[in-house]
């Protein structure tokens, strides 16, 4: 593989390389599942680099590239095991009032080419002044409604796109024990928490339903770290990431939040099992995966996100939790 730097332990390995290049290396089918978030077809131009999936004339040119890696990630997941990607309705252009591309949808046809069904999306949604504030979009002010609110615009959401490769699933996800914990910033019912760890009938584990059920909802409207939503100590739930940033970065640069990672590493995979993510950034899926007993791989074309990564990485190996990584990196 032609990759510049490697890091690889018992429990992850992952590759500072172009994705198509750490992919071709693996076998068929041995991936049990996948999550990441791709480059938002030029959206965010990440580096320089021709090999940056960021990097396109077109939006046709960025499915074009984009198409190689789904029909990798497709030869590699087994039969039956979903891959889930996170994305967001696109933007046509900088006027400050404009129309979306339906950039989910081509990602769901993309998929139905390589032989993965559309199982459904979970909407994460995100408070509409804190997206004004970081984006500095004409269109989500007050101002604008005002003046003239057939031009105001509205706060989209972010996507989690569930996808299952055709075939039957050889080993099937199980959840003998139940859900033990949940991901996310609401607690359960008092009344419920006494089931917590219930060793008994699951049908009966009313901890695991409540949870179930909020997985299982269309709306993700809890997640930590997302805009705005959970008070200033809401990055804790990210991965630290503003020193990966060099000279050549956006502003936007914000990891995945570890609870969705964590939502689709708990309901869709067993322990054990292995996770990709062909574009790594700064670990926040590997992360997720081994943090919760799987094992990761994962490749970044950018040797500062890399970098990044593989010191996220190594936390777990010194048993610091996230929560704790992200508040000494704020507050350093």
């Amino acid at each position: 593989m032609g990759v510049l730097n490697q890091e690889i332990t018992g429990r992850y390995a992952i590759y500072n390389g172009d994705c198509m290049d750490v992919m071709a290396g693996l076998p068929d089918g041995s991936v049990h599942g996948s999550v990441y978030s791709p480059p938002f077809a030029g959206l965010y131009v990440y580096s320089s680099s021709e090999r940056d999936l960021s990097n396109n004339r077109s939006y046709g040119e960025f499915f074009t590239h984009y198409g190689y890696v789904v029909a990798e990630v497709a030869r590699l997941t087994m039969p039956g095991r979903i891959t889930a990607v996170h994305c967001m309705d696109m933007p046509t252009g900088n006027s400050g009032c404009d129309t979306l591309t339906d950039f989910p949808g081509d990602i769901i046809r993309m998929h139905a080419e390589h032989g993965f069904g559309y199982v459904g999306r979970h909407s994460i949604w995100k408070e509409p002044l804190a997206v004004r504030n970081r984006t500095m979009v004409k269109d989500l002010t007050h101002k604008t409604v005002v003046d003239d609110s057939s031009f105001a615009g509205l706060a989209s959401a972010d996507y989690l796109l569930i996808f299952r490769k055709s075939g039957e699933n050889p080993v099937p996800v199980t959840h003998p024990n139940g859900f033990l914990t949940y991901h996310g910033a609401c607690r359960p019912p008092a009344d419920v928490m006494r089931y917590q760890g219930w060793t008994g009938n699951q049908i009966e584990n009313r901890y695991s339903q409540w949870v179930w059920r909020q997985y299982a909802s269309s709306v993700w409207d809890d997640i930590r770290g997302t805009l705005g939503q959970f008070g200033k100590h809401d990055e804790m739930a990210i991965l630290p990431y503003r020193e990966s940033r060099d000279e050549e970065d956006e502003k936007h640069v914000h990891p995945l939040q570890l609870d969705i990672i964590r939502r689709f590493v708990d309901l869709r995979t067993n322990p054990g099992e292995t996770i990709l993510t062909p574009f790594l950034g700064v670990g926040s899926e590997a992360y997720g995966a081994v943090e919760l007993g799987r094992r990761a791989i994962g490749a970044e074309l950018k040797p500062s996100y890399f970098r990044q990564a593989v010191k996220n990485l190594a936390t777990l190996e010194d048993g610091a939790q996230p929560e704790q990584v992200a508040l000494e990196f704020e507050m350093g």
